[in-house]
């Protein structure tokens, strides 16, 4: 047997071997190493500042656990603390309240009562508990297992941040490619990974802050609405109206239809319209005009939109991460391609 072929095998069993080890952390190592190269720039700042690339590990990690994962652990343990607090006796008030909308209901509303007498005698709120418990369960299952994924993201990527020029180095000399090559991969995944990241949490941030201090006004908590805003503007079409909608639903059921005329109002007309139609776009160029100095390495900002919304549908809520860098990587790939085959046709010729 030829050496580089036994060379090759122990390989093939060492790669194998390293995915069954590996393979419940792949998804998270992943998204911690995007992540690093999406925040390379603090990084680099940070190491210009502290002259210690450790310190600079620290600080950066620190910075993202801070304004990525602290905000949505918040939001997540406040919430499983609220729905394991509910009483018994909450789901019967809202049934009766229920009860009462649908024997009384507004005058706007009174045409739907012939058909929802009969879907009331169906409620059976001993099943409306029930159904309500396990939603609370899952949500509490959810946040933990959330919590822990966020706290290995932050130990990777730590490494990801410490090691990450090494590791950079090592795999251009074992990958066969060429410099220029394995420059242009890098450098258009991380132009790309770069504006994503940044756009997702400056707008999430700007829209939250707008919806928190304005709900806050009316008596709610504004801090954890706001979070929760924040990352319902993630989410494309539907957006802000996960939040704004069942506020105002709220409020003019509770007869307070000032407060919810304005919600409506303020959620469309600023943060949707001015906010996200035209704001949002400007902060866009302004990151890509500051990012990218190179037009080549600009991606489409309607195939980032569009990988988005797939990365979303298929990976769930590290799909908004997961799907431009995978695109990013096709679209680079085929760049490659595209100049091996002009230079070969040069050689032909």
């Amino acid at each position: 047997m030829k050496p580089q072929y036994f060379v090759g095998i122990l390989f093939a069993t060492s790669l194998y071997w390293m995915y069954l080890l590996y393979s419940p952390f792949l998804l998270v190592i992943t998204i911690a190493a995007l992540l690093a190269i999406s925040t390379s720039d603090i990084q680099g700042l940070f190491e210009r500042l502290f002259k210690n690339k450790l310190y600079a590990a620290f600080g950066s990690s620190f910075l993202l656990a801070v304004l990525f994962f602290a905000p949505l652990g918040y939001f997540l343990a406040t919430l499983t603390i609220k729905l394991n607090s509910l009483e018994p006796q909450v789901f019967e008030s809202i049934e009766l309240y229920i009860n009462n909308i649908i024997q009384n209901p507004p005058k706007f509303l009174a045409f739907l009562k012939p058909y929802t007498v009969d879907y009331l005698e169906e409620i059976d709120i001993n099943s409306l508990a029930s159904n309500a418990l396990s939603i609370t369960g899952t949500v509490g299952a959810f946040s933990a297992g959330f919590l822990k994924n966020a706290f290995l993201v932050i130990i990777f990527y730590f490494f990801a941040q410490y090691n990450g020029s090494t590791i950079v180095e090592f795999l251009k000399r074992v990958v066969q490619m060429s410099v220029d090559e394995t420059t242009l991969l890098s450098k258009e995944l991380s132009s790309v990974m770069s504006v994503v990241f940044y756009s997702i949490l400056i707008n999430a941030m700007f829209q939250g802050a707008l919806f928190g201090i304005a709900i806050s006004f009316m008596g709610y908590n504004g801090l954890l609405f706001g979070i929760m805003y924040g990352f319902a503007s993630l989410i494309p079409v539907v957006g802000g109206a996960l939040m704004w909608l069942p506020f105002m639903m709220y409020e003019f059921a509770t007869g307070d239809s000032a407060n919810a005329i304005l919600i409506a109002l303020y959620s469309i007309l600023v943060i949707s319209v001015v906010a996200d139609t035209f704001i949002k776009p400007l902060i866009i160029k302004e990151i890509n005009t500051r990012l990218l100095k190179d037009d080549d390495a600009r991606m489409n900002e309607l195939v980032i939109f569009f990988a988005i919304i797939a990365g979303l549908a298929t990976f769930g809520f590290w799909g908004m991460i997961l799907g431009p860098a995978i695109t990013a990587f096709f679209l680079t790939i085929m760049k490659l391609f595209e100049a091996r085959t002009i230079e070969c046709k040069e050689k032909t010729n």
